[in-house]
């Protein structure tokens, strides 16, 4: 019975590295967006509703800006990365109560899930505007998102702890 365990783990090892080995980038993309998404959720599901109007200075964006922010980039670049139509949401303000900008950033999580789904590396050549009008190879959509979820998490992570609370990954399991 071991034997065969080792063997389908053996196996299904090989077809994950076939996979990976034959669609490099957006595999690894797919492989980092399940852990960038619940940490993302989850920090934002941390921050009290009422901190949601929060700014560390005047010129920095509200936490519930960063929300906002993260949703939007989040359906911009996974609908550019994959050549599909972005979500059309209802209109998204900084000011929403926090359960409305939780469902909104947990729908663009699932649309960039599914999205990424259909991807491959043979188009990533391809151009497409970015933003600003702009062109560039559609990798750079790819690039783009997995800097943002990372910036991302950062600002969340600071705006947290600047309120006592601590984020996700610092949090003990």
């Amino acid at each position: 019975m071991k034997r065969i365990f080792i063997l389908l783990l053996f196996l299904l090892t090989a077809c994950v590295w076939a996979q990976q080995a034959k669609n490099p980038v957006t595999s690894v993309v797919r492989e980092i967006l399940p852990r960038q998404q619940k940490n993302l959720v989850a920090a934002v599901e941390e921050m009290p509703a009422d901190k949601f109007s929060y700014k560390p200075t005047p010129q920095q964006m509200s936490f519930g800006h960063l929300v906002m922010h993260i949703t939007e980039s989040n359906n911009y670049l996974c609908a550019k990365i994959s050549d599909a139509p972005a979500p059309k949401p209802e209109e998204l303000k900084e000011t929403a109560s926090k359960e409305k900008l939780v469902s909104a950033l947990k729908a663009s999580f699932d649309f960039c899930n599914t999205a990424l789904a259909k991807v491959d590396d043979t188009k990533l050549g391809d151009t497409i505007q970015a933003y600003g009008g702009h062109d560039a190879p559609r990798a750079w959509a790819l690039i783009a998102l997995t800097n943002d979820w990372a910036d991302h998490y950062g600002a969340a992570a600071i705006y947290l702890r600047l309120n006592g609370l601590l984020p996700p990954t610092a949090q003990k399991k």
